[in-house]
């Protein structure tokens, strides 16, 4: 709603001057005259004259400051995953001349780029008024937090490194480009698209914002490709018909029968495809399941490089990265032509296309849009740039708004104490918080103190993910003194874990060798003190103290409480029919703690309505000419209201991105 704001007149009070004349004496005047002379003759002075050091001023225009020490000094700030340490060095003119990174712990391949990123900008610009790398802001801002940090220890002028702006040499300038097909955002569905449209023969131009190739595919652990040849060959295959049926009945219907069919029969062709361009990944039964492991994470954006390399590139076609799109073109008749896009130095870029291709993934970091859209109101575990900005695009270009928008997909729980706890202990003992919350033999309670569920939810993922969520923006398993004593002494063991909690591999890869069931917890009860005393958790000596602490309702918590303590005694939970098995004693002392658990949103799922050749549809269900979407943005013809698959994700993303570029370059050569 627009809401306008009315502007009042402010009354302007009128005041009469006087006009007071006064005589000048004789005298006065020549006092006047005098000092002037005196003051002409001081400006007639040895002009040559250096002026005083503390007052230098630099090439710049800027002065350097009375208390600057040229040298190198260190500091360090918190970036997205630990913490980055920098060695800054200052010359005589005050100014940075080198940027050295001590450590950092980011993201291979996006958080790394970024930190070259920015120390380029600051080194060139000499200034700290530097633009955050897109879909890398936490780490941006955290190198930009050190190097102030330096300028400070240095006795440099804050207020000048502050105050450069940096120059952006495009401005202004505008450039026209021609395509087959033009593809907007380059992570696995966009990068796909691109190669598949490229290998009909298409020329074509892949444009991403950030510096970084791959998107969340850079991030993911394993995709499914149905009765892919690696599955079948090991010996595990799925029945296609009762795996479709099975689909659309958990979805209640409410999805497109004919895109399920498509991605369940097609995606094993996919595994063959990205082995053939040089991205191979490793078959895993998975409990039955089959996924499809990533190759390592280090290797990734290079593979897929080196598949646009071979096909786009070498067809005629570019990758321009470090470009937003803005706006789709359309013509007099309402069909996609073009996309107009920004680049970083400025410059716009106006693209002529036959076929558009939308692979922008999503909205989930667009904190207002999933709270509106979804009510979810957890962390976004993906990437930082997918505001949802390609979506608007195509709704203003005449792209329908589905009817089961707002799905996300939730997949796996956190602890919000780790992050802290990493700075404090080693990996596993930062990790113990975490471990608990995948583990069913915790009493969960949701923020009022009431229990939510069957705590054996947690041992799969979706189920554990969107119980939570459904309950509100985060929930709290309760660990008692007696549990906390049997973990410092049996490990999980201690407190008869079914078996390592279900967290993905990289939650656990730094401390894999200590990761088993019977390793003892040591400082396990320093290490929650810990986490109480970061805010990430409570504290009580009684139940009722927990409550208070925590911001439960005392009367709720204590009745939960007791039902639950019952439940452990006699093995039979009437609320919720968890297994007895699971009903692990808390005896009755305290202390009891709470760890608050939130959940991570991978990404929102769907936002525009495809076909099965996916074109986008408007709202009459009709192709909007010209235009096509990939990845998650279409991935709503698969769900209803929210993400149920496991490995569906990243493995539709590969095969709606082969599938949607070839009916793009056809269409676009067709024309």
């Amino acid at each position: 709603m627009r809401q306008q704001a009315e502007h009042h007149k402010v009354n302007q009070q009128t005041a009469s001057h006087r006009k007071a004349g006064r005589k000048i004496t004789i005298l006065s005047l020549c006092l006047i005259l005098m000092l002037s002379i005196l003051s002409g003759c001081s400006g007639n002075t040895d002009q040559s004259k250096e002026p005083e050091q503390t007052n230098q001023k630099q090439e710049s225009g800027t002065e350097m400051t009375s208390n600057f020490k040229p040298g190198t000094y260190t500091a360090e700030a918190d970036g997205k995953d630990g913490k980055i340490q920098v060695e800054v060095t200052f010359d005589e003119a005050e100014n940075i001349t080198d940027i050295r990174i001590v450590s950092q712990t980011e993201t291979a391949g996006i958080g790394d780029t970024a930190i070259e990123r920015v120390k380029e900008q600051i080194i060139a610009g000499q200034t700290l008024a530097v633009d955050a790398v897109s879909g890398a802001t936490e780490t941006s801002s955290a190198l930009v937090a050190a190097v102030e940090d330096t300028v400070k220890q240095a006795g440099a002028s804050l207020e000048a490194f502050k105050g450069r702006a940096v120059q952006k040499a495009g401005i202004g300038q505008v450039e026209q480009l021609t395509a087959d097909v033009v593809v907007v955002g380059a992570g696995a569905s966009g990068v796909s698209a691109a190669v598949s449209a490229a290998d009909q023969g298409a020329k074509v131009i892949l444009i991403e914002k950030t510096a970084t190739i791959g998107g969340a595919s850079n991030l993911s652990w394993a995709g499914k490709f149905y009765n892919s040849s690696a599955a079948v060959e090991s010996g595990l295959k799925v029945e296609v018909e009762r795996e479709i049926a099975d689909w659309i009945i958990n979805n209640h219907w409410r999805v497109d029968a004919a895109a399920i069919r498509q991605y369940v029969t097609k995606s094993g062709e996919t595994y063959d495809w990205l082995a053939e361009k040089g991205y191979k990944t490793a078959f895993l039964n998975f409990a039955g399941e089959q996924l499809h492991v990533l190759p390592p994470y280090e290797t990734r954006q290079e593979a897929l490089r080196a598949m646009l390399a071979e096909s786009v590139e070498r067809q005629g076609g570019q990758v321009i990265t470090e470009t937003t799109a803005k706006k789709l073109m359309t013509n007099d008749k309402g069909e996609v032509t073009g996309v107009i896009a920004e680049q970083a130095d400025g410059t716009t870029l106006e693209i002529s296309a036959k076929s558009v291709v939308m692979a922008t993934g999503g909205y989930a970091a667009n904190k207002e849009m999933v709270k509106e859209s979804f009510g979810f109101e957890g962390v976004n575990g993906g990437l930082g740039q997918n505001i949802g900005e390609g979506l608007q695009m195509a709704w203003e270009a005449g792209a329908k708004v589905p009817d089961n928008f707002g799905g996300q997909m939730l997949h796996q729980t956190l602890a919000r104490a780790t992050d802290k706890l990493k700075s404090q202990y080693s990996p596993f003992e930062a990790s113990y918080p975490l471990m608990l919350t995948y583990l069913p033999n915790f009493m969960n309670v949701g923020p009022s103190g009431a229990r939510f569920r069957d705590e054996a939810s947690t041992l799969t993922a979706v189920a554990a993910a969107n119980t939570s969520a459904f309950n509100g923006a985060y929930h709290l398993v309760i660990v008692s003194k007696l549990q906390l004593d049997a973990l410092m002494e049996q490990g999980m063991n201690g407190v008869n874990a079914p078996k390592l909690p279900g967290m993905p591999p990289e939650f656990y890869a730094s401390f894999q060798d200590q990761f088993t069931l019977d390793n003892p917890w040591k400082n396990a009860d320093k290490v929650f003190d810990a986490m109480v005393k970061n805010g990430d958790g409570y504290k009580g000596n009684t139940i009722g103290e927990l409550a208070q602490n925590a911001g439960m309702d005392q009367g709720v918590l204590t009745d939960a409480f007791t039902k639950y303590q019952e439940a452990t005694r006699t093995g039979v939970d009437t609320e919720f029919g968890k297994d007895k098995a699971y009903l692990q004693p808390m005896g009755d002392q305290g202390p009891y703690y709470a760890i608050i658990a939130e959940i991570n949103n991978l990404g929102s799922v769907g936002g525009l309505l495809v076909n099965t050749k996916f074109e986008v549809l408007n709202d009459k269900r009709v192709p909007v000419k010209g235009l096509y979407a990939v990845g998650l943005e279409s991935e709503g013809v698969l769900f209803n209201d929210t993400y149920v698959g496991n490995g569906v994700g990243i493995g539709y993303s590969f095969t709606s991105g082969r599938l949607g570029g070839e009916s793009a370059a056809n269409s676009a050569l067709a024309k």
